[in-house]
């Protein structure tokens, strides 16, 4: 085996931190710079994360399925050996990561967060983990989430709750919250995660992260119908725009099995997100008009993030498409109870299987059930229109700026919100419509700190870029980043050793 050219030239060049910075505080760009660099070995990288995995991992339960120690070490030990021969795989040669529970690993447990599965073993690799493996990453454990993904709550009766990076006694949010907190507390570099209503904006925003949900086709995944755009994506969250950039460089690109997926060379996310946006149009959505409620203080917070956009040299305006707002939730409620049905109806139609659901599955397969096919073609009809609306707006504006969710994070043992803002919340997920919108359009999307309130509880802000538009969101987002550092500068303090 060779090195090739094209794998080394896909590796981002280091940002400038010091090699001797302690290996956790590496960004997933500089880890990848530091071991292609031999300045740091593979089993050197792996003990530290498995360190803080054992002393960090036991307070909020994000990692789950972790894998022997033994094993992780001589997998460590041969990526070494490769590159002691130049033999590196890829960006992720020797990183260690955990794959959200919602993907299949060869040989890790796949429960899904559902009793139904808890003692399954996936027999193959998913698509995305697939192209992982192939760049060198060692895949260590699974990253906790809700059953089935439903929910920006992640708990779920096979491993447990996952408790917030900042405050333990609140939720990560969801539905990927274990891949939020494992970076945040430096248990990982960066992770995948999967967002159909938010849940690559919600636990990011909750966790002090940037988050990218993608738009539909970037990141194939095999669907039992490949021909019908769904509302659920996969993609990426890290500790910066770039890290996510270097993920994405290996997740995205064409698959012969997902007619639809996106033929744009990957590679051009691990590239620099340098850009000036001097004379940039940004419209900031705010709550739509009053459509959306916030428990006091996140409008607030996440408007005091706007200046930022300001000193970049951007325009930022008050704005919001003309639509019926109310419509956009309705016609999103249909899609996701009939894509739900469709994927869970064979557990539902099995009387054991379907004791075991939870109630909100349970809800969201019968609402599904009851759908008839005028109804579902209402729906998607619908939201093309919103598509459209959205990219008439978009042609006075080249970045969309909205809230990422509506509260602050809550209790973990709450399962979720009733009311926000003085409105009851007529569903488990209603506290999180203000997603729904960006979901509905299929655009693509970055959370980005917005900071935090008084009381020490973090928000975020989403970047909505055009369609194919995930490149701009990244630039946009490192450019803010550049500008206020949240990140680094307000850590979490359970990686306080002391």
């Amino acid at each position: 085996m060779s090195t090739d050219p094209s794998i080394a030239a896909a590796v981002p060049p280091s940002t400038g931190e010091d090699a001797t910075t302690d290996i956790l505080d590496l960004s997933a760009v500089d880890l990848s710079a530091a071991i292609h660099a031999r300045r740091v070995s593979c089993v050197e990288v792996m003990t530290a994360y498995l360190d803080q995995i054992e002393r960090l991992n036991p307070v909020v339960n994000a990692i789950v399925a972790l894998r022997e120690r033994t094993d992780l070490l001589s997998a460590a030990e041969e990526r070494d050996a490769q590159a002691a021969r130049g033999e590196f795989l890829g960006p992720l040669h020797g990183v260690p990561l955990a794959v959200k529970d919602i993907d299949a690993v060869k040989g890790l447990p796949f429960t899904q967060g559902s009793p139904i599965f808890r003692d399954r073993i996936a027999a193959a690799d998913s698509i995305m983990v697939k192209r992982l493996r192939r760049s060198g990453a060692i895949l260590v454990g699974k990253t906790n989430m809700p059953e089935f993904g439903l929910g920006s709550q992640t708990f779920n009766p096979v491993y447990g709750a996952t408790r917030n990076a900042y405050d333990p006694t609140k939720t990560s949010g969801g539905s990927s919250g274990g891949a939020a907190v494992a970076v945040a507390l430096r248990m990982q570099a960066v992770a995948d995660g999967s967002d159909h209503a938010g849940s690559l904006r919600n636990p990011p925003a909750f966790n002090n992260l940037f988050g990218l949900r993608i738009g539909y086709g970037r990141i194939p995944i095999e669907t039992k119908d490949a021909f019908t755009p769904g509302l659920g994506v996969a993609g990426g969250i890290g500790r910066s725009p770039a890290d996510i950039g270097l993920l994405l460089s290996v997740q995205a690109g064409y698959d012969a099995r997902v007619p639809y997926s996106n033929t744009q060379d990957p590679a051009i996310f691990a590239e620099d997100l340098k850009r000036d946006f001097t004379g940039a149009r940004i419209a900031w959505l705010d709550d739509l008009g009053g459509h959306i409620p916030f428990e006091p203080g996140v409008l607030d917070l996440d408007r005091n993030a706007l200046p930022a956009f300001e000193a970049l040299g951007a325009r930022v305006e008050w704005d919001r498409p003309r639509f019926d707002m109310g419509k956009v939730w309705r016609d999103w409620l249909t899609l996701r109870a009939w894509m739900t049905a469709s994927n869970l109806r064979p557990l539902y139609d099995e009387p054991a299987y379907r004791a075991l659901l939870k109630p909100e599955a349970v809800w969201e397969v019968e609402r599904g059930l009851a759908l008839n096919a005028d109804q579902v073609t209402a729906a998607q009809e619908g939201r093309t229109a919103w598509y459209e609306a959205v990219r008439r707006f978009q042609e006075r504006y080249d970045f969309l700026v909205m809230p990422s969710t509506q509260v602050f994070p809550f209790d973990v043992a709450e399962r979720w919100p009733t009311s926000v803002g003085g409105r009851a919340m007529g569903t488990y997920h209603r506290w999180m419509e203000v997603v729904i919108p960006v979901t509905m359009s299929g655009l693509p999307a970055l959370n980005v700190p917005a900071g935090f309130d008084p009381a020490g509880r973090p928000s975020g802000i989403q970047i909505v870029g055009p369609n194919n538009g995930e490149r701009a969101c990244l630039q946009l987002g490192a450019a803010y980043d550049a500008a206020t550092n949240w990140v680094r500068r307000r850590k979490p303090a359970l990686l306080d050793p002391s």
